[in-house]
This record gives C-alpha cells, sequence and structure tokens, in this order.
C-alpha cells in the first residue's frame, strides 16, 4: 500500500472517530504528497525516497515549532506539534538511537581516515547519505563535531 493510500484510510478512520489532531496530520502530510506530485518533473508520481525526505521535512519543521513554543510558553501550541509529531514518526522508518548513530559515524570516520575538524565536510557527505531517513542531520552533525574533536 502507498503512503498516499494510507493517509487516505487513515484520514477515514480520524474522521469517523473525530480525532482532529489526527486528522490535521493527516492531512498537512496529504498536502506534501499532492504537491511532491504536482512539482516539475514528477510525473504525478512520488517515489518512496521522495516521500521520506518530505516527511523527514515535516518533522524538522515540527520539531523546530515545538521547540520554539515551548520556549516562549506556549503549551497550547506545543500540544498541537507533538500531536503532529507523533503522526508524522508513524509514516517514517524507526530512527537510530544516538549510540547507534555515534557507532555509525566512528566507523564512517576510520573508514574515511578523517582525523581532525577539517575532515568534518567529507564525513557529513558520507554519513547524511547513510543515514538518510535514520537519523536527524543535526544530530549527526554533533556527533561528527564531538567525535573529531578528540
Amino acid at each position: 500500500m502507498s503512503l498516499e493510500q494510507q493517509i487516505m484510510t487513515e484520514m477515514k478512520d480520524a474522521m469517523k472517530s473525530k480525532n482532529e489532531g489526527v486528522l490535521r496530520s493527516l492531512r498537512a502530510i496529504k498536502a506534501e504528497i499532492i504537491k511532491a506530485k504536482t512539482e516539475p518533473g514528477a510525473g504525478g508520481e512520488i517515489d518512496a525516497a521522495t516521500e521520506q525526505k518530505f516527511l523527514q521535512k515535516m518533522m524538522k519543521q515540527r520539531k523546530d515549532s515545538l521547540e520554539i513554543f515551548e520556549n516562549q510558553g506556549r503549551e497550547d501550541l506545543a500540544v498541537k506539534e507533538r500531536e503532529e509529531l507523533q503522526v508524522i514518526e508513524r509514516f517514517l522508518p524507526k530512527q537510530m538511537s544516538e549510540s547507534e548513530i555515534k557507532e555509525a559515524v566512528a566507523a564512517i570516520i576510520i573508514q574515511m581516515g578523517a582525523a581532525s575538524p577539517a575532515d568534518m565536510g567529507k564525513v557529513m557527505g558520507v554519513a547524511s547519505k547513510q543515514l538518510a531517513g535514520l537519523a536527524d542531520g543535526k544530530t549527526i552533525s554533533t556527533i561528527v563535531k564531538d567525535l573529531l574533536s578528540k
């Protein structure tokens, strides 16, 4: 079943159960699907990699907004962002833990022979490709910087 079909099925269930938070999140995902399908060169179809990319982007946007709302004491808006994060996470592969990311990045550093913070760009390029969809870019960057600084 494609992502679009899953979203439509879950939207129907959310409407029946009158779950506004889930419905709002699913509508946002559906809007991204439609946007991706109508972009020049898409030909009305999107592949799994494109789906993962825009779901990751949506997660990042929600996390950034959540952080801002929490800092400003806007719990009413933070709750909505948390709801949307939970729904979007259901459609993404399980994210790697920080220790798993450290192991993977350490292996990449050894493989590339990186030794100093000057090599961060090379390591980030490889790490970002290998861990795409499995880890947040900000987390990867922090870990790479930390490991190369030692």
